[in-house]
């Protein structure tokens, strides 16, 4: 598999290989072995309730094992042959490319952060099945262990670097930017044969919030904006919280009172 990034204005853009030379970082090493180690352990009996106590199961409702929302994509799944190889070979080139473009701390906020909305709204979602008396509450197939890793990389990838040609099963050169709807149409396939619509939504969520995460312009300040209410969503609830539960009273602020005054800017006072 190889590229070549193409940028506007200037005229193409030279070559620049996705392939197996070149330095690779330590932490995406490490991920790969987690994967690897995670997906061997499943298949020994005396080992495979710690892969099934990090998977993304419905014990995340049934006994609050809320840590399965965040360790599910460090579980290898599938099968032992030749694909899961291949995913961890595409997980490697992906992975590398935005190790190196993000940098460290971007690179793993962006997979923790992104795999936990997209787990969130599988859940929420497996919880509406359920309820509607559809569906089974195991679910979560198409997004398990490296798949969702899959998703969030190659959808970055494709954010930004939109422009580069890759070649699709080495032979059909694609743009990369296409790959966001590559991803959900195979998704959208993984669906039909598995009637997993939490996993599938949970695909389709990684995707779209990778492209917002990474997305210059009014995309990423719309997310931004976002994320800043419910941030201030959830000090007023712990607030409002803490007023009940320990007879806390605010107190209004009656106006904005000048620094050099000796005062403070107005506002609610807990005391």
């Amino acid at each position: 598999m190889s590229y070549s990034r193409q940028f506007g204005g200037g005229g193409g853009g030279g070559g620049t290989t996705l392939g197996l030379s070149g330095p690779v970082p330590r932490d995406l090493i490490a991920l790969l072995a987690v994967i690897f180690v995670t997906f061997s352990l499943r298949f020994f009996a005396a080992t495979a309730w710690l892969a099934d106590l990090a998977r993304l199961t419905p014990e995340v409702w049934r006994s609050a094992f809320l840590w399965q929302l965040a360790t599910y994509p460090y579980i290898g799944t599938g099968q032992p042959n030749f694909w899961f190889v291949l995913e961890l070979l595409i997980l490697f080139l992906f992975g590398r490319e935005m190790f190196y473009r993000l940098g460290r701390n971007s690179f793993w906020r962006l997979l923790v952060w992104v795999s936990v909305i997209a787990a969130l709204v599988a859940v929420v979602v497996q919880l509406l099945v359920i309820a509607a008396g559809g569906g089974s509450e195991t679910g979560f197939v198409l997004m398990q262990g490296q798949r969702m890793l899959l998703a969030i990389l190659v959808a970055a990838f494709a954010t930004v670097f939109g422009r580069a040609t890759i070649l699709l099963f080495f032979v059909l050169p694609i743009q990369a930017r296409w790959f966001l709807v590559l991803e959900i149409v195979f998704a959208f396939l993984g669906f039909l044969s598995t009637r997993d619509l939490a996993g599938f939504l949970g695909i389709c969520a990684a995707v779209g919030t990778t492209y917002l995460f990474l997305s210059p312009g009014p995309a990423r300040a719309n997310l931004r904006e976002i994320w800043l209410r419910l941030q201030e969503r959830w000090f007023r609830a712990r607030l409002a919280h803490a007023r009940r539960s320990r007879g806390l009273r605010v107190v209004r602020g009656e106006g904005k009172k000048r620094p050099d005054d000796g005062g403070s800017e107005g506002g609610p006072w807990v005391h």
